[in-house]
């Protein structure tokens, strides 16, 4: 019998955490160091500072400091709109009919309806703190995009976002939400930067991905004074700051007694699955009962399921460090009908290594229909429109339950949904409609991608 638990298990404001957790502390293998580009040697605090604030380099590089303080600054703005809450779907185990008990955290209860704004305000922070004019970054969907957006209008500081081109077209309505908060979007590829214009004379038609978009923003922010950049997912210091959705998820269920056989998160760089996994992921690595984590990637774009686990350059421009992790190869293109973000390469050296090391346990890849079937089914069932990046977990955790179901076993599953999706319609539409397809890669075209992987005889 399901326990009597409300529907929603609200924390109070002394709940929120005062401190970020950082899962490298606790690694048995931590990830590889992250190679200069010209040398390939490991990069130093000196190499990352002309890129990243100070301080947030000394976060990327930090794999001792088990937790990391939160400033008061960001304190006093997760105050507005955290703890999120963490619901019990009731009414989504009674139309799938199963004895699972199904949890959800959510982090769409901002304006920028996602979890991004968890990061956006941390590292908006830094650069204030550090005196400078102002960030560049790039964003997929919007929502890291919107996040930053409203980050840099709350501390003062100007911000320049490359919008993947694909996604503003799809999306105007994210990229009048950034505007209004005082951002210049620019769609990617360009002709603002020797890297898209280089871009855009190879392919005048591209629709444009995460790593030209991260080229881009890297090239402005590196040669504009009082500028650095900043990134919303893949980073060591991103899943830092996510850690706050996991610690919360897990003080709530410890309220109500609870602990979850399953861990589900969509996985696109790794911040959203990152960040539900994190404290969960602390009882894993200090070897006491732990969740099964499965990490939901999309077919259209499945760095974990068909990648390499290899040094590869996180940018398509190849002007970045590389980094050890399940990549698609940094020239791949998502297709363009794929509706949501997680349309990265790569995915986090940190998951990466923990997925190789077998610490989360699987990756899954769904296709786009199947994830706006498990949506539509969801708001129908819960009055929440999910995100189609959440919908990927969304869809999982549905099948689990339909598993438990059959099996007649009454797991807990636990699932983030990281954002709403009132900006993503078009998508809706089209899967509405009966338009929408999935396409998936073929492995002709997965070796393309693979085939500008690096080399790097005697580096593993």
């Amino acid at each position: 019998m399901s326990k009597k638990v409300p529907y929603k298990i609200v924390l109070s404001e002394e709940d929120i955490p005062r401190a970020w957790y950082n899962v490298r502390a606790d690694m048995k293998t931590d990830h590889r160091p992250i190679l200069h580009p010209a040398t390939l040697k490991p990069v130093t605090a000196e190499d990352l500072a002309p890129v990243f604030c100070d301080e947030l380099v000394r976060q990327e590089l930090n794999d001792t400091d088990r937790f990391i303080e939160i400033p008061d600054e960001v304190l006093s703005y997760y105050r507005m709109y955290r703890p999120s809450p963490l619901f019990r779907a009731y009414n989504l185990e009674k139309a799938l009919g199963t004895p699972a008990r199904i949890y959800y955290k959510y982090e769409g209860g901002n304006t920028s309806g996602s979890h991004k704004l968890n990061s956006a305000l941390a590292q908006a922070y830094y650069a204030k703190k550090q005196g400078l004019k102002g960030v560049t970054t790039e964003t997929g969907a919007g929502q890291w995009g919107t996040a930053l957006s409203m980050a840099c209008a709350y501390f003062g500081l100007e911000c320049k976002v490359y919008m993947v081109k694909v996604s503003a077209q799809q999306k105007p309505y994210r990229k009048a939400v950034m505007e209004t908060y005082g951002a210049t979007i620019i769609p990617s590829p360009s002709d603002t930067t020797e890297v898209g214009r280089r871009m855009l004379a190879e392919n005048p038609d591209s629709n444009g991905s995460l790593g030209t978009a991260i080229s881009e923003a890297v090239e402005v922010a590196v040669t504009t004074d009082g500028y650095r950049y900043v990134l919303g997912s893949v980073l060591n210091q991103v899943l830092l700051h996510q850690s706050v959705i996991g610690l919360e998820a897990k003080a709530a269920l410890e309220k109500i007694d609870e602990y979850p056989d399953i861990v589900i998160g969509c996985a696109g760089g790794g911040s959203n699955f990152g960040g539900i996994m994190s404290a969960f992921m602390a009882d894993r690595l200090a070897g006491k009962t732990a969740p099964h984590f499965i990490a939901v990637e999309p077919a259209s774009c499945p760095s974990m399921t068909r990648g390499k686990f290899a040094y590869d350059f996180c940018d398509t421009g190849k002007v970045t460090p590389l980094a050890k992790m399940y990549t698609l190869g940094s020239g791949f293109m998502p297709p363009a009908n794929h509706a949501g973000g997680l349309r990265y390469h790569g995915m986090s050296p940190i998951i990466s290594q923990l997925y190789h090391d077998g610490f989360i346990d699987e990756a899954r890849a769904v296709e786009q229909t199947s994830v706006f079937e498990a949506a539509t089914f969801f708001a129908k069932a819960e009055g929440i429109l999910p995100a189609p990046e959440s919908a990927h977990a969304i869809r999982v955790a549905i099948d689990e339950a339909l598993r438990c179901r059959e099996e007649g076993t009454a797991k807990t599953i636990l699932f983030c949904l990281s954002g709403t999706g009132y900006f993503d319609m078009s998508a809706y539409a089209s899967y509405l409609s009966g338009t929408m397809t999935d396409t998936i890669p073929t492995d002709e075209e997965l070796e393309r991608g693979f085939a500008g992987i690096p080399s790097l005889p005697g580096i593993q």
